[in-house]
């Protein structure tokens, strides 16, 4: 049996659904699951933040999720702690496919989620990005400048586009601290780093999402 968690569904034909799932070794899969109706209906368990046991056939790459279970209670996220699990699932469906299938990040999102359930932060999801962004291959190191020289947490740094972070004079809106950067390198971001890392992070999104705004930003306001 494989695990994973269901990222979005829409409707598909007849009592059936397309969903888009993360699953534990091969990351971002899409499947059409039949509901079913009555009691043997799995549209109660197959919602978001709930894990998932269940069986994938087919030879293309778009599968049938079949067997499905939950595998233990949903994760509970409620109110706004909610909106960052969407936000969470937008960000795996828009910059994930199944050719490109974020492999890696099944154990970081299950972690992000027992991680809000228990206590938010926003800086679980800087580091959920962070993370995202290394797997998909656009983000550059923050250790060391595009000079090979290390960051230093009293200096400054731009970002120089597909390059990487170069020395910079001052605090500017555009630059960031070298005690940021290590600071969210490390996991151990402070309140002082919530505004550069999530400008930094915005910033090194947008390529790959593109013009279209993400729903799940919208219900924060």
């Amino acid at each position: 049996m494989l695990r994973g968690y269901v990222l979005h569904t829409r409707p598909f034909r007849d009592s059936s659904v397309l969903v888009n799932m993360l699953v534990d070794g091969q990351g971002r899969v899409d499947c059409v699951a039949r509901l079913g109706s009555g009691k043997s209906s799995i549209k109660s368990i197959l919602q978001p933040f709930q894990p998932l046991i269940f069986e994938l056939s087919g030879r293309t790459s778009l599968k049938n999720l079949i067997q499905v279970e939950a595998a233990s209670p949903a994760i509970p996220l409620s109110g706004a702690v909610s909106f960052s699990g969407f936000y969470l699932n937008e960000l795996l469906v828009r910059c994930t496919s199944v050719d490109h299938g974020g492999e890696t990040l099944f154990f970081t999102y299950h972690s992000t989620l027992m991680a809000m359930a228990a206590g938010f932060c926003q800086s679980q999801l800087r580091y959920f990005e962070l993370e995202l962004l290394k797997e998909i291959g656009l983000m550059p190191t923050l250790t060391v400048d595009i000079n090979q020289d290390a960051i230093e947490a009293d200096y400054y740094y731009r970002l120089l586009p597909d390059e990487g972070f170069v020395s910079a004079l001052g605090p500017k809106t555009s630059h960031y601290s070298g005690d940021m950067l290590l600071a969210l390198d490390e996991h151990r971001l402070l309140p002082a780093h919530f505004k550069q890392a999530k400008y930094l992070m915005r910033l090194m999104l947008a390529p790959i999402l593109g013009d279209k705004p993400l729903k799940s930003r919208a219900l924060f306001k």
